[in-house]
C-alpha cells in the first residue's frame, strides 16, 4: 500500500486518534497495562488536543494517507526551552504498516520543515527497544535520560535523543 505524506487537516483528527488509540495500546500496553495506556491516550490525544496541535502554529503536523486510511501520523515544533531544537512529539506508525518504511518518510519530510533547527530532539520510552532502533537507524543519538516521560509524576523512565540536522 503506497502512502503519501501530507498535512494535517482538522478533518484528520477523529481518524488520528483512531491511530493512536491502536498504535499506544499495541506498543505500551505490554509495558505499562492497558488501563495506565488508556489513561495516556485519553490525557494526551483527546480529539481537542490533536485539533490544538494540527493548527499550532510553528508547528508541523503530518499524516501518511493512502486515500482511504492513515498509517502514520508525526508532529514536532520548535523547542522553547532550547534554541535552534526541533522536538519530535509523536511519530507513531499503525502497527500494520509497520516496517514499511512510512515512520521513515513521515521523519524525512518532518526533519526539513524547521530550517532554522539544527537539532531535532526526541523522548522516548525507556522499554521501547524497537522505537529506539528505529531512532537510531535514523541517526539519533542518546544524550541523557529523564524520569517523567510524557507528563509530570508519569513514573514512565525515558531516554533523550538527539539527531543534528543538516543546513538548509
Amino acid at each position: 500500500m503506497v502512502y503519501f505524506v501530507r498535512t494535517a487537516s482538522e478533518r484528520d483528527a477523529d481518524q488520528v486518534r483512531a491511530l493512536l488509540v491502536e498504535t499506544f495500546h499495541a506498543t505500551y500496553d505490554p509495558f505499562y497495562g492497558a488501563l495506565q495506556v488508556q489513561r495516556m491516550v485519553d490525557g494526551w490525544n483527546s480529539t481537542a488536543a490533536i485539533r490544538s496541535r494540527i493548527l499550532k502554529r510553528g508547528g508541523e503536523f503530518l499524516v501518511a494517507d493512502n486515500g482511504r486510511e492513515l498509517g502514520g501520523i508525526g508532529y514536532a515544533a520548535m523547542y522553547p526551552k532550547m534554541a535552534k531544537t526541533a522536538m519530535l512529539h509523536q511519530l507513531y506508525v499503525k502497527p500494520a504498516c509497520q516496517g514499511e518504511g512510512v515512520g521513515r518518510d513521515i521523519f524525512a519530510e518532518l526533519e526539513t520543515c524547521f530550517p532554522e533547527a539544527e537539532i531535532m530532539r526526541v523522548e522516548v520510552a525507556l522499554q521501547n527497544l524497537r522505537a529506539l532502533s528505529f531512532y537510531e537507524r535514523l541517526g539519533f543519538s542518546e544524550v541523557d535520560r529523564m524520569e517523567e516521560w510524557g507528563a509530570p509524576n508519569s513514573g514512565l523512565p525515558a531516554i533523550i535523543m538527539e539527531k543534528r540536522l543538516l543546513p538548509h
